[in-house]
């Protein structure tokens, strides 16, 4: 994409792409590129983590999906385009008032926004109001707490879905307890990759 390109999207702005209903997935995909722009960018995924997570819920052929964690929505919109092409949706929680209204303008601007729930709250007691069975979690969110996401949402998880907890590379200090439990617990199967620079723990549900 040229820079010109981007620079006329970034103007735009988002109530410029989010006319108009629906987008296609290159349009979206040069949306999510102005996200990364400087001013807009703020503690979100790597642009190859989120091709990535895209990839893995196709793969899965989630259909619901529940991210611990939205930021301001690059993530969930990566995973989103998935979603939307299995049919799926995406409920998401965001703690902080101000990322989650970005997130919710974010997710209208890409025409993403029929296949994301976007809520406003703790996740710590949003999650147990979230009936499973869940085909993908993505956990990002506040890195000691990631035992306690990954306990409660174990149960809710069908046979052959993914856990995928972010920053398990270089913030693995953070969440010792976590990566323990996983790579020991015999109701998952755990792998861990790097498409980006923060990397992934991935747990399949047995």
């Amino acid at each position: 994409m040229r820079p010109t390109a981007i620079m006329m999207l970034g103007a735009l702005g988002v109530a410029g792409l989010g006319s108009g209903g629906p987008k296609s997935d290159t349009e979206i995909e040069t949306y999510l590129e102005t996200m990364r722009a400087p001013g807009r960018f703020y503690a979100n995924i790597d642009a190859a983590e989120g091709v990535w997570l895209r990839d893995l819920a196709k793969s899965l052929k989630a259909r619901r999906a529940l991210e611990i964690g939205t930021s301001t929505g690059y993530s969930g919109i990566w995973m989103a385009l998935a979603l939307r092409e299995n049919g799926g949706k995406l409920i998401t929680l965001e703690i902080n008032r101000r990322r989650h209204g970005q997130a919710v303008e974010n997710f209208r601007a890409t025409g993403l926004d029929e296949h994301i729930e976007a809520r406003l709250g703790n996740a710590l007691e949003e999650v147990a109001k979230i009936e499973g069975p869940l085909d993908l979690v993505f956990i990002d969110a506040n890195k000691p707490d990631y035992l306690k996401y990954y306990e409660m949402v174990l149960p809710k998880m069908r046979r052959g879905g993914a856990i995928v907890a972010h920053n398990v590379t270089n913030l693995s200090h953070q969440m010792s307890d976590f990566l323990e439990r996983i790579k020991s617990d015999p109701k998952v199967r755990t792998e861990f990759t790097n498409p980006g620079t923060q990397g992934f723990s991935v747990s399949y549900v047995k």
